[in-house]
């Protein structure tokens, strides 16, 4: 056994199904290994999809993403997407090729410390330097990928080292790394110090992050949350925490959030964070969550609590383990009903202000023979399968789906924290090959979907049959729009174009296009768009002028 095989078996070992990537001669031996081994691999078009790829299909399964690249330009275009998964806590093992150890340093052809220059945004990174290593790295790598607050970690493999004759393979039992330890129990001094002040507050909130989807702790959430009659609001993250549907859900907040929502975070005497970075999108005025009121800030990450917001009661643990904590005390209560109606009331007069609005719009538009795009996210996600996925790129459209996207059972996948334009074709690329049996739609604006739309390419060659939705306006909107409040209409550099006519597009990846232009045309194009079982491409042109 050589080191390529050796890397190889570890992936095994781990149950790894699938890999994605994109081969060179620093990473050849790896993939060359691969063939015998019954592993999936995926082919993209470009390293940086690998990475969101692998993020879609480690939200959707769970697991850890595989990502493999070559060195040097390989292993750099797959930093987006190391980034963009660690910025929403994705767990991801990213394998890269190097030049020969003993040319490490020498600047030689296609040479990169990708090993530094990941440094800031990966839970660990590893070079491996001696081949008798590899099984204990690869252990070492998922364990702290999928462990504690997940993240991408980096394994940084020279090419002698993947040819090199190992002696043996002896696969670790178990991890022992002494400077890791993550707090999965939630203290239980400070769960009940919880209990004990949601027993006295009289307008809790409990605001869920992207942390509960990533512990698989829906389930207690939604438990804790309806035993007690706890109002719920979410980050841009924790959409699908609740379905959007539920009575005591109050939807998104922070800066794109639901004003109801972000009235229930100030009038509330009691705030739970579950899961949450208390970042600036979602909480722009930390004093607003802290002045008058008692913050509970719960989190895996122990750096994360206080860092933003100081709670009064900090909680390091799971949540998923904090909540089913929670649930085993059954002596709290909590009335909360006159609490939850004045949030039905504020609900309600958001909700009559957005079908005005709503109304007011579809009407200018179908005079103006343009499709209201708040108005086709609505009509497309009550549309979807109730365990649909929908993935939603960044942009305007981003915040259109956010505010108007209707989820049941389903997901909703994005790129938050770092806000990567392009993730969304990859990534639901990613989620459609994990699960096959789950209708998943990626929604884009022409200009992320500019980005990253080689990966038409890759979802054809491997029958991957993903949906696409283009909100096209010809501008790059989410920009033009800042253009428009702080620069009085000086737009600069922000005008895509007519180009390119996706109708064409789709016709060299032989696939099936829509184009949709009209308000009244929602319904039919969106059943015709989802009966569709080959892979097929929606556009939807959208006025410019519509903001988010």
């Amino acid at each position: 056994m050589n080191g390529a095989d050796a890397i190889v078996k570890c992936l095994q070992e781990e149950k790894v199904e699938v890999v994605f990537g994109y081969p060179g001669v620093a990473i050849a031996p790896v993939f060359d290994s691969i063939l015998s081994s019954g592993i999936r691999t995926i082919l993209v078009r470009q390293e940086q999809n690998a990475g969101h790829a692998a993020s879609g299909y480690a939200r959707i399964t769970g697991k850890v993403g595989v990502a493999i690249a070559t060195s040097g330009p390989g292993a750099e275009n797959l930093i987006t997407g190391i980034a963009t998964a660690f910025a929403d806590s994705i767990p991801l093992v990213c394998i890269t090729g190097q030049v020969d150890s003993r040319l490490m340093g020498s600047d030689v052809f296609q040479e990169a410390d990708i090993s530094g220059a990941v440094e800031s945004f990966v839970k660990y990174s590893y070079i491996i330097r001696n081949p008798e290593d590899i099984p204990r790295i690869f252990r070492e790598a998922f364990y702290l990928a999928s462990t504690g607050r997940k993240g991408p970690v980096l394994i940084d493999i020279p090419q002698d080292i993947q040819h090199a004759k190992m002696e043996s393979f002896v696969w670790p039992k178990q991890v022992k790394m002494r400077t890791y330890k993550p707090t999965m129990q939630g203290h239980a001094m400070q769960i009940a110090k919880v209990l004990t002040q949601l027993q006295k507050a009289k307008r809790p909130i409990l605001c869920v992050g992207g942390g509960v989807l990533l512990a698989d702790a829906k389930k207690e959430v939604r438990d804790f949350a309806e035993r007690y009659g706890i109002p719920v609001v979410c980050t841009m993250m924790g959409l699908g925490v609740l379905p959007t549907g539920h009575p005591l859900f109050f939807g998104m907040v922070g800066n794109n959030g639901q004003l109801y929502g972000n009235r229930a975070m100030n009038e509330a005497d009691m705030i739970i964070m579950a899961g949450c970075r208390v970042a600036d999108r979602s909480i722009s005025q930390p004093d607003l969550i802290t002045s008058g009121k008692v913050l509970v800030h719960i989190d895996v990450d122990p750096a994360e609590i206080g860092k933003n917001a100081g709670p009064t009661i900090p909680l390091v643990g799971d949540v998923k383990c904090v909540f089913h904590d929670f649930l085993t005390h059954d002596d709290l209560s909590i009335d909360c009903g006159d609490w939850v109606e004045t949030l039905n009331g504020y609900r309600r007069q958001g909700e009559k202000r957005r079908e005005a609005t709503m109304k007011l719009a579809l009407a200018e538009k179908t005079r103006m023979k343009w499709v209201d795009p708040r108005a086709f996210v609505r009509g497309l996600s009550l549309a979807m399968e109730d365990n649909a996925v929908y993935v939603a790129d960044v942009g305007q459209n981003q915040l259109w789906s956010c505010a108007n996207a209707v989820i049941r059972d389903g997901s909703f996948l994005t790129s938050g924290g770092m806000g990567t334009m392009g993730y969304a074709v990859p990534a639901a690329m990613g989620v459609k090959i994990a699960r096959p049996d789950l209708q998943v739609v990626a929604v884009c604006g022409d200009g992320g979907f500019q980005m990253t739309m080689m990966e038409l390419a890759t979802m054809k060659y491997y029958g991957v049959a993903a949906k696409i939705v283009v909100l096209k306006n010809g501008w790059l909107g989410l920009v033009r729009q800042y253009q428009h409040f702080s620069y009085h209409d000086r737009f600069s550099v922000t005008d895509l174009g007519e180009y390119p006519h996706l109708d064409m597009l789709t016709k060299a990846y032989d696939m099936d296009f829509i184009r949709l232009t009209d308000n009244d045309d929602i319904d039919k194009a969106v059943q015709q768009f989802l009966a569709d079982e080959k892979p097929v491409l929606m556009e939807v042109d959208v006025d410019p002028n519509v903001l988010a």
